[in-house]
């Protein structure tokens, strides 16, 4: 009688490749419990048991003590606590499911890949599952349909220490159509991360290197290092790339590249090395190296990796507080531009920041302060202005704070000082000099809300109005890191609009204009800004093309709308009072799941501060199209409308696979 007991446990713990754990609570409901002549216990009619979370069903399960075997008759499903599924017609094992053999037999590993065998023996204690004439899937392996690929072989053996699947001749089928015949083959079965191997390969095609394909290997180095090795063999190439990455305790590295032997540079071997690093070095540090060499300036492009026209070697040291913000970083730039020298980069910049920020208990607010410095150093260059080196090092404070009074009208004030020290040299206004730049401004919002009515949106407008002056007092520097000034929502009310320290505005001005806003009862919002800023003189630092140069700034309009469903617009403009419209932007994007749709378009004006002589203007196009559960079509294209030609335009058709188990109870 204790052994049919011992019996019952084994058989509701149904984890066949697990020893009994007896700890664990089990509980068998059947309709009947019986024992027979022959001293069997038999369970029979409606045959459920649970162990730890898992779940056995069965017509009838017996138990003979003669030859201490459990004899389940189907159709039996398991389904474990961790997701797999298991289902066979019916099954003779061992009491504790480590040994013994599954006729018709399906297996659902991780919810992913589906094995379906006329027989499965399990063997050595339940590490290995031997499966004859088997099928593996990702799809429905049963149905009136043939899956949309499917293995079939001889022979399956599933190595559950190992975590691998070998196939005895094996052939690979399309929709029921043979493909390609392997004798042997090895898979590493879905519960397994990293496992040696070929990934899935990838069919190229473009004007430059022709039709082609990757065959990615991925090498595991242990449980920290990994390695992935792709040849790539086209009609103009013959490629290695690789891919090496580390984790540390502290950190991790990644170094990729790639080798390349092709017809575009015949006599010359090509090549490119990528490699990026991170470390936390304690007390909140973080340091971080990018790394960045070809063999030509085309090789980039050629190949699909980049569209990048400069390289930049960096190694920053940052530390991100609550509170504080340090940061070192050392910049060393090259050019792969034809018509640019590296001279004219600079090719070495260097920056420091830190900064902190409080409340100070009088003025209320808030107070930051802190110190900077940069440095951009060229080579000695045939011209001046390609060889000059500047160098500098400041202080700065600042005060904030908002007030809300009556009528709900808010008031923002703020205030800014800097102290900066210069030195310039190789330049024919060389020099060292102290510079001083105070700033202030004040801004006033009021913000009007209304309701749509109880089931409706609501909507906010703002009129704002901001008074500011700033000044600059001592030294003249050149402009070397503000030359990318822009005018957009974001700082149409700020205090200055030069993105670095070199440049600063200079005298009166003054922001006007409004914001709109509505939020849709169901989740969309749209809105509209627009304004210009009046000046009390010329900013002849800013670009013509920054549409801040004159005293009267380029009107600004901006429009985002989202609306529930996936569906965006965010498109800005800059014109002036003859309505002779600056640069102009716009984007159209519509996602979900179905579709995912990005549009845009762009429109520069002639620049020659910004090396750009002619109008640019340009719309791209991408999208991808979930044409079934499984298959996807993607297109994308870029068209320069400046030279009435397209930039670049390509065309792909995936395929994903995602598993529903069609197995029932």
């Amino acid at each position: 009688m204790t052994r049919w007991f011992v019996a019952v446990l084994a058989l509701c713990a149904m984890v066949w490749s697990s020893p009994i754990r007896a700890q664990g609570t089990a509980s068998l409901v059947a309709d009947t419990v019986t024992l027979d002549a022959n001293g069997r216990l038999v369970a029979s009619g409606n045959v459920q048991a649970f162990y730890d979370g898992a779940t056995l069903s069965a017509r009838s399960i017996a138990y003979d003590p003669a030859t201490d075997r459990l004899r389940i008759e189907g159709p039996l499903f398991i389904r474990t606590a961790d997701g797999d599924v298991f289902a066979a017609d019916q099954a003779e094992l061992d009491p504790t499911f480590r040994n013994g053999i599954l006729r018709g037999a399906r297996i659902v590993l991780d919810q992913q890949l589906q094995l379906a065998a006329n027989q499965v023996s399990r063997v050595e204690d339940g590490r290995y599952s031997a499966l004859t004439r088997a099928v593996a899937s990702s799809c429905h392996v049963c149905g009136s349909r043939p899956p949309l690929w499917e293995i079939r072989a001889e022979s399956v053996i599933h190595d559950t220490e190992a975590r691998q699947l070998y196939f005895e001749e094996a052939t690979f089928h399309i929709r029921g159509a043979p493909i390609m015949w392997v004798p042997r083959i090895r898979l590493p079965d879905p519960t397994l991360d990293r496992s040696a191997g070929l990934l899935i390969p990838r069919l190229t095609s473009n004007d430059i290197l022709g039709i082609g394909i990757r065959l990615p290997y991925f090498l595991p180095l242990g449980q920290s290092r990994d390695l992935l090795v792709t040849p790539f063999v086209a009609s103009e190439t013959v490629t290695i790339e690789a891919r090496y990455r580390q984790a540390f305790l502290q950190g991790a590295i990644q170094i990729e590249g790639a080798v390349s032997r092709d017809t575009i540079r015949e006599d010359d071997l090509r090549w490119y090395l990528f490699s990026d690093a991170a470390f936390d070095v304690g007390n909140d540090f973080e340091l971080r190296f990018r790394g960045e060499s070809v063999s030509d300036p085309g090789v980039l492009l050629d190949y699909g990796v980049s569209d990048k026209d400069r390289l930049a070697n960096r190694l920053s040291l940052r530390q991100i507080r609550d509170d504080s913000l340090f940061l070192a970083e050392g910049t060393v730039y090259e050019s792969l531009r034809v018509d640019e020298a590296d001279a004219s980069l600079p090719p070495i910049v260097l920056d420091f920041s830190y900064e902190e920020r409080l409340s100070p208990p009088v003025l209320g607010g808030v107070l930051t302060y802190g110190a900077t410095g940069d440095a951009a150093l060229r080579s000695i260059g045939a011209l001046a202005n390609e060889s000059r080196d500047v160098a500098r090092i400041g202080a700065f404070a600042g005060w904030q704070r908002n007030w809300i009074v009556d009528a709900g009208l808010v008031i923002d004030a703020e205030a800014r000082l800097a102290f900066d020290y210069y030195n310039v040299q190789d330049d024919p206004e060389a020099g060292t000099g102290v510079r001083v730049g105070p700033a202030a401004a004040v801004t006033l919002r009021w913000p009007w809300a209304r309701s749509e009515g109880p089931n409706g949106g609501s909507q906010v407008i703002e009129p704002i109005v901001s008074i500011g002056w700033s000044g600059s007092y001592g030294f003249e520097p050149p402009n070397e890191d503000a030359t990318l000034a822009e005018l957009d929502e974001g700082n149409l009310w700020a205090l200055g609009r030069f993105p670095g320290e070199d440049a600063r505005e200079d005298g009166w001005r003054a922001s006007a204009g409004f914001s709109w806003t509505r939020f849709g009862p169901q989740g969309g919002q749209q809105s509209l800004t627009f304004g210009r800023i009046y000046q009390s003189r010329a900013q002849p630092d800013f670009s013509p093309a920054s549409g801040q140069q004159d005293a009267f700034s380029d009107w600004l309009l901006s429009a985002k709308m989202d609306i529930p469903g996936g569906f965006s617009i965010d498109a800005r403009t800059l014109f002036n009072d003859q309505f002779t419209f600056n640069k102009t932007e716009a984007h159209l994007g519509w996602q979900n799941s179905w579709i995912d749709l990005d549009a845009g378009y762009v429109w520069l004006p002639a620049d020659p501060t910004r090396e750009r002589d002619d109008v640019a203007s340009e719309w791209n196009f991408d999208a991808r199209f979930q044409v079934t559960d499984h298959w996807s079509v993607r297109s994308e294209a870029r068209y320069d409308i400046s030279v009435d030609e397209w930039a670049r335009a390509g065309f792909g058709v995936g395929y994903a696979a995602s598993f529903q188990t069609d197995i029932e109870n």
